[in-house]
């Protein structure tokens, strides 16, 4: 029998049924299931509309016989994904890629729909310092199910008028800390890379690249030499500060690489 691994990258989904439907920040939507998943906090998953696509997502919360996926709408898939409502039905692959360490002492870095992906990890941590940007109040993620975060947006009207990198960096001048974990705009991550590296602490970091098949073969979510799908999302220090790539280029649909 091959290992569990592989039975999970078959080509047949596992179908189900939405239980719940919310809203959340502006242009965001929450979509829950009744069904247990093994998923690590950081690893991924595919919803699959039948007739019309399927596209990758962080598991936003994880408990025992229930998870959701937080997202937002800003494509084709997205835009039909936000129109499902309780009893639909849709295909479910996964979980992929690797997870976040979960180490002690840590700060939380999420800019805009990335704290959908690191809300799993914060859930499974012991009081975390968590850093919540978004460009403006209407965006900001998980506002009441985070209190305690230290909010960040561009204009002001919430929280500090400040980038999520200007408060770790106040952060690391006051105290040590055992690791940085990060998702959102990679530009914002390649900060955050930035300020680590200059305070010697570790830092895990989520890439969020256009994935086509999600296990390995379309290599549109590649970075330098290696694929996000298959060797992370989650990358660390060394492995990002040896990538050229991460904070200057990305793939089209296509898989053609442009500038930022």
């Amino acid at each position: 029998m091959p290992p569990k691994k592989e039975l999970q990258k078959t080509d047949l989904p596992v179908m189900l049924t939405i239980s719940k439907v919310i809203p959340e920040a502006k242009n965001h939507k929450t979509l829950f299931f009744n069904h247990k998943l093994d998923v690590k906090p950081g690893q991924f998953i595919k919803l699959w509309i039948p007739g019309v696509d399927s596209k990758p997502f962080a598991v936003s919360f994880h408990k025992k016989g229930s998870f959701a996926v937080t997202f937002q709408i800003i494509g084709k898939f997205t835009k039909a994904l936000s129109k499902v409502k309780a009893g639909d039905i849709v295909g479910l692959f996964g979980p992929y890629g690797n997870s976040f360490s979960a180490k002690k002492n840590a700060v939380v870095v999420g800019g805009g729909c990335g704290m959908a992906s690191l809300s799993n990890l914060i859930d499974r941590l012991k009081n975390p310092v968590i850093i919540n940007g978004a460009r403006s109040k209407d965006y900001i993620l998980f506002r009441n199910r985070y209190k305690s975060a230290i909010i960040a947006t561009d204009d002001g009207s919430s929280g500090k008028k400040a980038f999520t990198t200007d408060i770790l960096k106040e952060l690391l001048q006051k105290r040590k800390y055992s690791i940085v974990y990060t998702c959102g705009p990679e530009i914002m991550m390649k900060k955050v890379l930035d300020i680590c590296n200059k305070y010697k602490v570790n830092c895990e970091a989520s890439l969020e690249r256009y994935m086509s098949c999600g296990f390995g073969i379309c290599g549109k979510c590649a970075i330098n030499d290696k694929l996000v799908c298959q060797d992370g999302p989650v990358f660390n220090s060394k492995q990002l500060s040896k990538m050229t790539e991460f904070g200057n280029f990305h793939r089209l649909k296509s898989g053609r690489k442009v500038k930022f």
